[in-house]
């Protein structure tokens, strides 16, 4: 028996080897994984099927109680019996699989034995069979591959061991010899199919673990990509946001380029092959174009397969997925590779959950620019309105002047309509060149110091290589007019001075007043909510505040200085934006 009890342990280490061998193929993993169709149920039965078959091959025949054989078992005396692991597989395979594959595992494995003949031929494939059946209506009820269920498991490949031992001694003749080869074999067995159960449920449930920690590990890592990206990405798919994610993804995962494109054009690429995959051309491989035709992740093993216009291009492999917002494609998502090997299964799963991320990120920025949209309508709305009382005083001062001052009332109807001009353009541009929002302002205080002489001086003092630059508008006119309309006592002369200069990659512009000031209550309020007051409500300031936060995030500065009777300083900080620029502001501010 003890002897009879190591032979068993070698032939159930050549499983336990063929077992941990397909743990490690990738499609078996998969099969154990996932739920089973019709397909991988066949698969697990071929399988389980091999291993019964492989278990015949090796059993240790036994004859009269002795141990008469060791070698590869391809014929049984008549008086012989066959020691083996047999039903281990086949209670695996049941148990794995459900009833279809316990009944096909249990066919292979016992039609197998039947064949190899033997005084216990009959009941061993018999036992087989039953055992199939049990272990697969026992598997659809009860989950083995979760944690602990291994011993649960073992003393299931124990019972069935313990029933083929019954049905040899029921079947089997003469009894006699039955008897004899069950007080042989029966410990044997029953101690290594429950053992070797034992170490194919821990495997299996290795394969879970393993698979679950790196879904694990490739969901955290997807979701710290997406939340570095999340600002950039959120302002839509322009020049700037794509560039900055681009960078973020290429530190992050194997690819050795990263490019993201909307419809029509290679918004960035960042890593190898930048020197013609290069921002704001056309697309360059047929590889993009279809899948922003079909909408759908492909995949591309060699240089072919990309297509890209330049024959030497040193990118081999490509993962592009389209980018969706609202199930419409409106960009794609590319990986590249310098050698197809890097773009294994764990990469290809990380960049497609990037990709159903970064498209939520594009519905959010979608949503985020409706509110923008919302908003800004808004604030269109403000700005194309004109205060009424200051136009019926422009029209009647030029009115006035037409006898008395013809062409000052020529020069006056002249600035009316820069005026007017200035507020439809206002109305339609996010950003417009500082030159014209001073155009503005001056139109607006020719017509006020028309009907007040004395009343203020105005002093601007502008770099002038700062007037080419972009800033958001009715940014300056509407400090001017707060400043002339509430600032000044009668009593005394105003000074409004409208300062612009450069400073650390910055421009600053102040407006600054020496009027009466406000109370520390009132500056809290200022620019961060309306207020109701005899001066005013403070719509002009917060409005302005809202658009320079809208426009340029932390780029942008809105600061309010002011003591009582000391005057009041309004500083606003913006990024130095180039006529070039001011398109992708637009673009961030619109997508």
């Amino acid at each position: 028996m003890i002897e009879l009890l190591f032979l068993m342990f070698e032939r159930v280490g050549i499983l336990i080897i063929l077992a941990f061998l397909l743990s490690r193929m990738k499609s078996f993993r998969q099969i154990v994984h996932n739920e089973h169709g019709i397909k991988e149920k066949m698969i697990l039965i071929a399988i389980f099927g091999t291993f019964g078959v492989i278990s015949n091959y090796t059993g240790v025949e036994i004859e009269k109680g002795l141990i008469i054989s060791q070698s590869w078992q391809t014929d049984v005396g008549y008086d012989g019996a066959l020691a083996n692991t047999r039903i281990m597989g086949v209670a695996i395979g049941g148990l794995l699989g459900g009833p279809l594959v316990g009944l096909g595992t249990g066919l292979i494995a016992g039609l197998h034995r039947l064949t190899l003949g033997g005084f216990t031929a009959a009941a061993c494939s018999i036992s087989t069979i039953f055992a199939g059946i049990v272990t697969g209506l026992i598997g659809r009820r009860y989950n083995i591959q979760k944690e602990k269920s291994q011993w649960w498991a073992m003393s299931i490949g124990v019972m069935m061991e313990c029933i083929q031992m019954g049905i040899i001694l029921l079947i089997a003749k003469p009894f006699e010899s039955a008897y004899r080869l069950v007080e042989v074999i029966a410990f044997p067995m029953i101690t290594i199919n429950g053992f070797g159960t034992l170490v194919f449920i821990l495997i299996i449930q290795t394969i879970l673990s393993e698979e679950e920690k790196t879904r694990a590990l490739q969901t955290h890592k997807a979701l710290n990509i997406a939340q570095q990206t999340l600002p950039f990405f959120r302002k839509g798919l322009n020049v700037e946001s794509c560039r900055e994610a681009a960078e973020i993804i290429l530190k992050c995962t194997n690819a050795d380029a990263i490019s993201i494109t909307n419809e029509h054009l290679v918004l960035a690429h960042v890593g190898i092959a930048s020197d013609h995959h290069k921002p704001m051309e056309s697309l360059r491989t047929q590889l993009t174009k279809k899948v922003l035709e079909q909408g759908r992740i492909i995949k591309a093993k060699t240089r072919e397969e990309i297509q890209c216009i330049k024959k030497d291009c040193p990118l081999h492999a490509a993962l592009v997925m389209p980018l969706k917002a609202h199930n419409q494609t409106v960009g794609t998502l590319k990986l590249y590779y310098a050698h197809p090997n890097k773009l294994d299964q764990a990469e290809q799963e990380l960049a497609e959950g990037l990709s159903r991320l970064f498209s939520t990120q594009l519905e959010l920025a979608e949503a985020e620019l409706q509110r923008k949209l919302l908003k800004d309508a808004e604030i269109k709305a403000l700005q194309a309105q004109v205060h009424p009382h200051f136009l019926f005083n422009a029209i009647n001062t030029i009115s006035s002047l037409i006898r008395t001052d013809a062409n000052k009332a020529r020069k006056l109807l002249i600035q009316l309509s820069v005026f007017f001009r200035s507020n439809l353009q206002g109305a339609r541009h996010i950003l417009i060149p500082l030159e014209k929002e001073l155009e503005h302002v001056e139109a607006y205080l020719s017509l006020e110091q028309a009907r007040f002489p004395d009343k203020y001086t105005v002093r601007i003092e502008i770099d002038p290589s700062l007037k080419k630059l972009y800033i958001p508008p009715f940014t300056l006119q509407p400090l001017v007019e707060n400043a002339i309309r509430y600032a000044f006592s009668k009593s005394k002369k105003g000074e409004v001075t409208i300062r612009g200069w450069s400073e650390n990659g910055k421009m600053v512009l102040t407006t600054e007043d020496n009027g009466k000031g406000v109370s520390p209550e009132m500056l809290s309020s200022l620019g961060n909510t309306t207020i109701n007051s005899a001066e005013g409500t403070g719509t002009a300031l917060w409005n302005i505040k809202k658009r320079i936060e809208e426009i340029f995030g932390q780029e942008g500065a809105f600061m309010i200085e002011s003591e009582p009777e000391a005057g009041t300083k309004v500083t606003i900080t913006l990024p130095l934006v180039q006529n070039k620029e001011s398109e992708n502001y637009a673009k961030g501010f619109y997508r």
